[in-house]
């Protein structure tokens, strides 16, 4: 099988990429920087923004399926850019599977799609998009996940939607060392009271959800035209997870709190000066941020196991020694 992963030189992707050629098969990255590390694997690799209709084209050419990882998945942000790389680029990617006759599409989306501030409990994917969304990445994201489902079917194309929560393990560049930062800078707190349970996926069941759902995606599949949400399929208590990690690596666990409603409106006054006075950093709380770290966002993973037997390989307890061990070597 010949396949594309844009976004293959990041966390996910390169896990995608890793497993496709263990298993023998042809790989393609498309990403915005060169990655020596995947050319010793043998992967042909294509620098490129998403956001270029003409080289995403190019490189869907010859190709049996793509998988489309790459995204901005920051807090915070501009419009243009949140939209320009999560929809436009996404835009492209349909556009060029069209034109070279793509067979299959397998989309990385996130559950922050239906997030809408409240608690959300063992959830399946029948609950609806909210109307409205405080954060640029679900908003666009959530564009992109629709446009994927309506392409379902047209040109000769099948698609599916994949919803993998809070993806982490070792290599991760974006998650664990922003929280392992802010920790080390006792500029943590726990947001609201401090039980609610959220579902996590090892970065290797993720990335073998996308292998086996690109394998059973097939037109007609109970697969084609789906989304599904993919974790361990065991939520942990947030803080409680967050405060193992810490104390395995010596660092003090997070013991301050503030309550869900400071953290919000601490949140839309951050947002608003930063956006007053356009700066360009990160806020170090926003609207949405504190909801997911106050709320509980579990999600029923039943559906991929019946439709494409998704199983999560790894258990958390496995999956969190892999990422102790990875960051004590660093």
């Amino acid at each position: 099988m010949k396949a594309l992963v844009t976004g293959g030189g990041g966390f996910l992707g390169r896990y995608i990429v890793e497993k496709l050629v263990a298993r023998g098969d042809s790989v393609r990255v498309l990403g915005r920087r060169n990655y020596p590390e995947l050319a010793g694997l043998g992967v042909d690799s294509v620098q490129a923004d998403l956001r270029d209709p003409v080289a995403v084209t190019r490189a869907c050419e010859k190709i049996e399926v793509v998988f489309h990882v790459a995204a901005l998945p920051a807090v915070w942000g501009k419009w243009k850019e949140f939209y320009g790389i999560n929809v436009e680029g996404t835009k492209n990617v349909l556009a060029g599977c069209k034109a070279h006759g793509v067979p299959r599409l397998v989309y990385t989306s996130t559950p922050s799609v239906v997030f809408d501030q409240s608690d959300l409990c063992n959830i399946d994917e029948s609950y609806p998009y909210p109307n409205s969304y405080n954060c640029y990445y679900p908003a666009t994201k959530a564009i992109a996940e629709r446009m994927v489902i309506a392409a379902n079917g047209r040109d000769g194309l099948v698609t599916t939607s994949l919803r993998p929560h809070l993806v982490w393990g070792p290599r991760d560049n974006h998650l664990i060392p922003k929280v392992l930062q802010r920790a080390k800078a006792r500029q943590l707190f726990i947001v609201g009271d401090g039980f609610n349970k959220v579902d996590i996926t090892y970065v290797e069941n993720a990335a073998d959800a996308h292998l086996q759902a690109a394998d059973r995606l097939v037109a007609g599949s109970a697969v084609a035209g789906q989304a599904y949400f993919i974790s361990q399929g065991e939520p942990v208590v947030l803080w409680d997870f967050i405060n193992q990690i810490l104390e395995r690596l010596g660092i003090p666990r997070v013991a301050k709190s503030i309550s869900y409603g400071t953290a919000r409106s601490i949140g839309a006054v951050l947002e608003m000066v930063h956006a007053l006075f356009c700066l360009h950093a990160e806020p170090r709380m926003t609207r949405f941020l504190a909801a997911q770290l106050a709320k509980s966002h579990y999600f029923d993973i039943s559906k991929a196991k019946r439709d494409f037997g998704y199983s999560p390989r790894i258990t958390t307890a496995q999956g969190l020694e892999r990422l102790v061990d990875f960051i004590r070597r660093q």
